[in-house]
């Protein structure tokens, strides 16, 4: 609900969810610091292995067993996903090429008059155990900066307990320790925790995270409300009926986590591609090594053995080349690091497949009340009559004193020495559904709409603005006695729901971006909805829609164009669904907007959209940068190593170097600075 609520949610299972992500990262931890303590022994060993094999005349057997210890120490991994996959029927993934590239390696020693690899194979086991090791640091940096993200916003409930003397205390605990049925105590200005009923008290609640309206809601004694509404005006005690719940907070790390699971087409691109490629391979290398020496032997009277140690040491040079680790690895890497530059600047993108589709938005429809406004009201314009502006606003403050309601509010904001300036206020009456009757000093003020005109005989005149529009009319009152004087109108002030700050900049952002259709939809009534629209320049819009004529007018642009539909309240979230990037406010939207959202911007600046698609296509750029290098890299020397003129040595090169440059530019994404 709304931010409240979401807020909750984060102390809430704060503990627990510290706890957890501490563990997680700790657990990270250790794995990242074993793995290059291993690494490092591993160097050490194959170093001793060469100046072993330098200094001392070993057999080709003793060689290879002194060679298998650090093969084995840092390979073990690779070579038991490989026969798992073999196991599970899925042989054709990188760690079944990794293995049999590096094997094959082993076995050139073996063949008479070939040079043993034994290095190299160890060497290339080494540099893609490396190059996990980038790809693990990566994706722990952007789940640190995620965690940080969620450590943001704390809350309490106040409960009340037995003091021991038959009165009862308040105390402030955490919302999850609150059981049902407890009584807990909001006061003005505070969000209500959890779920309940409403036992003592009368209010009027700010529900706009819930229902985006900006119009408060009254409750009383009997009434139920729900947590994330905040308290506007009076203190309520509330019995629970609903106990804290699953918390939001733990519900985004756990959709980040498992956001690699909704693998962007960029990444399953990967997976297909190993599935299709690896055969290939393997059946041109099988080709290279048996062909040429057969051909050789039965038609130009060559020995077949020595033929076949050169073609079949070709052929393994041809696999090790043909690995794909640059792919398999920057690839990934690009897109973690896509998700750690958005989380730093406040946007969480809850998986890779969703900045795959930013990258390709050109339409972007949005809610209004709370996305581009703040949803809340604020004095826009005051036309006096007869008296001078500060007059105007000092008399419908004074009369709004006690009251409870937003425009009261915005009112009493316009004015804000009204509580100090000691005019005396008197016998104020409030007229439901018209406004409020007070004595002024020594006049006789009445605010409201223009019923309550009508009703005193005032004569009110229309404005040519938008918004709610409160009129005012005075009469004397002399002596404590009111006069037989009809009243006198004296003006009206504007209030409406303010908008954001950078909503227009927003657009404008878009703009530059290439996104063609920018449209608004909203619950309001077309009045407010065109003159929002004009002020921040958005091309289309729709007014006074339900939630299910979001959803259809969404789906119309769908059709045409790759959307994305940005809102904050719990009546968006079968549009965010619906659409192709679904974009929710994560400061002030409600829970189920959170969740439905592919994209959550935590700091409801909607100027952050643009930053996120600029992003997104900088990943999905660079991603294709370095597959387009490591592909290029590889051709080159696989068409050398089919005719003989690469050693292993450059094909290590053609597999480690270009994963680590590969990887140093993925690395680009990860950079403070998003350079």
């Amino acid at each position: 609900m709304s931010h409240n609520h979401h807020n909750h949610s984060c102390e809430c299972c704060h503990e627990h969810h510290h706890e957890h992500n501490h563990h997680e990262h700790h657990h990270h931890h250790e794995e990242g610091k074993g793995k290059i303590v291993l690494l490092l022994v591993t160097s050490v060993l194959l170093a001793a292995a060469c100046f072993i094999e330098k200094r001392w005349q070993l057999t080709t057997w003793q060689l290879l067993i002194v060679y298998l210890i650090p093969y084995l120490l840092v390979g073990h991994d690779t070579l038991k996903e490989a026969l798992e996959g073999i196991a599970k029927g899925d042989m054709f993934n990188e760690h079944f090429l990794m293995s049999i590239a590096t094997i094959g390696a082993m076995c050139i020693g073996f063949l008479p008059g070939a040079e043993n690899e034994f290095p190299e194979a160890v060497f290339v086991m080494l540099f893609y155990q490396v190059g996990e090791l980038f790809e693990g640091y990566a994706e722990g940096k952007s789940r640190d900066s995620i965690a940080h993200l969620m450590n943001i916003r704390p809350d309490t409930a106040t409960l009340e307990k037995p003091d021991g003397n038959g009165g009862v205390k308040e105390e402030s605990v955490a919302p999850e320790q609150v059981a049902v049925g407890s009584v807990i105590v909001v006061r003005p200005g505070e969000k209500i925790p959890l779920d309940g009923q409403v036992v003592s008290g009368t209010t009027s609640l700010n529900t706009v995270a819930l229902t985006g309206e900006s119009m408060p809601r009254d409750v009383a004694e009997g009434d139920t409300v729900v947590s994330g509404c905040v308290n506007l005006s009076g203190v309520i005690r509330v019995c629970t009926t609903k106990s804290f719940g699953e918390s939001t907070v733990s519900k985004i790390i756990r959709l980040v986590e498992s956001a690699d699971e909704k693998k962007s087409q960029s990444e399953t691109f990967i997976t297909r591609f190993s599935r299709i490629y690896t055969p290939i391979v393997v059946a041109i290398s099988v080709v290279l090594a048996v062909l040429p020496p057969t051909i050789g032997a039965l038609f130009c009277g060559m020995s077949f053995m020595e033929m076949f140690a050169t073609w079949l040491y070709r052929a393994l040079v041809f696999l090790v080349v043909s690995c794909p680790c640059a792919l398999v690895i920057s690839v990934p890497l690009t897109f973690f690091g896509g998700i750690g530059a958005a989380s730093r600047r406040g946007i969480l993108i809850k998986g890779s497949s969703y900045i795959d589709m930013l990258a390709k938005v050109n339409a972007v429809v949005f809610d209004k009340t709370g996305t581009l406004t703040h949803g809340e009201f604020a004095v826009e314009a005051v036309h006096p009559d007869r008296f001078d502006q500060q007059e105007l606003l000092h008399l419908a403050a004074h009369v709004e004193h006690f009251s409870t309601h937003p425009i009261g509010a915005a009112l009493r904001d316009a004015f804000p020495n009204e509580a100090t300036d000691g005019c005396p206020v008197a016998d104020v009456q409030e007229i439901a559904g018209r406004g409020i009757r007070a004595i002024v000093g020594n006049r006789i003020v009445c605010v409201g709409n223009s019923k309550m005109m009508q009703q005193i005989g005032a004569e009110w005149h229309d404005c040519h603005h938008t918004g709610t529009i409160i009129h005012v009319a005075v009469k004397d009152n002399l002596d404590g006695e009111a006069t037989d004087d009809p009243f006198t109108y004296i003006g009206h002030i504007v209030i409406n729901d303010r908008i954001k700050a950078d909503s227009a900049s927003a657009i404008a952002a878009l703009k530059n971006l290439g996104v063609e259709n920018t449209m608004m939809l909203t619950g309001d009534s077309r009045d407010v909805a065109s003159d929002v629209a004009q002020k921040i320049g958005i091309d289309q819009w729709q007014a006074e829609l339900l939630p299910a004529d979001k959803v259809s007018a969404v789906e119309g642009i769908l059709k045409n164009h790759a959307t994305a539909f940005v809102g904050d309240g719990i009546n968006d979230a079968p549009v965010l669904k619906r659409a192709d990037v679904g974009i929710a406010m994560g400061g002030l939207g409600s829970d189920a907007a959170i969740e439905a959202a592919d994209v959550v911007l935590m700091d409801d600046q909607p100027s952050k959209i643009a930053t996120a698609i600029q992003l997104s296509r900088r990943t999905i750029g660079i991603a294709r940068q370095n597959v387009l290098f490591a592909i290029g890299v590889k051709i080159s020397v696989l068409l050398l190593a089919s005719v003989g003129l690469a050693s292993m040595g450059m094909a290590v090169f053609a597999d480690v170097g270009v994963t680590v440059l590969a990887v140093f530019n993925a690395m680009r994404m990860l950079a403070p600075s998003g350079k």
